[in-house]
């Protein structure tokens, strides 16, 4: 009896928060935010949806802001929700691609958890994919100066199409500008309209065809309602 309580109790919480959602009037363009909501609650209960509505708040406030404050805020919120950990801990397998709701659901992720989480969240405020690209690099760490290398990802913005860009990273707070980054080396960087390496021209193959890691989070986004 008390797990069937506990069970309606969960309905209930669910249920109020996707209310909320249509009461504030929510129209987030290329996301289903009460589909995300429904699907949270019932794949990581309270804390899961708790999380995507808090992520839905952090749309409905930034989506006015000029891009510095959109990239900021973005940055913070999931390096300060997220706790960092490998695939094989989170997902029992290794080299696993999650989407924003399965990293907002389980509160955890690696890089590239972390830099897709930040390249979907500034596209739906409204930042174009020429702006954005998800990019993998070699991460000095201890400094510019170790000998410890490691395959890493972060997600860059430029400004412009030549600017130099400002890398979002989990491993530090603030975003910095590339040339203050001395401790990683671009390998490639992508987003959903091309792939780049060494800084060369975006390839003819799009990422989605170069990555089948990438093509599966884009299906499985769609699916889980963002577009």
């Amino acid at each position: 009896m008390l797990r069937f309580r506990q069970l309606l109790a969960r309905i209930g919480l669910i249920k109020s928060i996707v209310l909320l959602a249509f009461s504030l009037g929510l129209a987030v363009a290329g996301v289903e935010v009460d589909r995300m909501l429904l699907l949270a609650g019932q794949r990581y209960g309270d804390s899961g949806a708790a999380s995507v509505a808090a992520w839905r708040d952090l749309l409905t406030q930034a989506a006015s802001q000029p891009d510095a404050i959109k990239l900021r805020r973005v940055n913070e919120f999931f390096n300060r929700r997220t706790r960092f950990g490998e695939d094989s801990e989170i997902w029992g397998t290794q080299d696993y691609w999650a989407t924003p709701l399965e990293t907002l659901g389980r509160a955890q992720g690696d890089c590239e958890d972390f830099a897709i989480a930040k390249y979907v969240t500034l596209k739906l405020l409204g930042i174009p994919s020429e702006k954005l690209r998800l990019t993998y690099v070699k991460a000095r760490i201890g400094g510019p100066q170790s000998t410890l290398v490691q395959a890493h990802m972060v997600l860059s913005y430029y400004p412009a199409p030549d600017d130099e860009p400002l890398v979002m990273d989990n491993l530090i707070s603030d975003i910095r500008p590339a040339s203050r980054r001395k401790d990683l080396i671009t390998i490639f960087g992508f987003n959903d309209q091309g792939l780049w390496v060494g800084g060369a021209s975006p390839r003819a193959a799009s990422a989605s065809q170069r990555l089948s890691k990438w093509q599966s989070v884009l299906a499985r986004m769609r699916e889980e309602g963002i577009d």
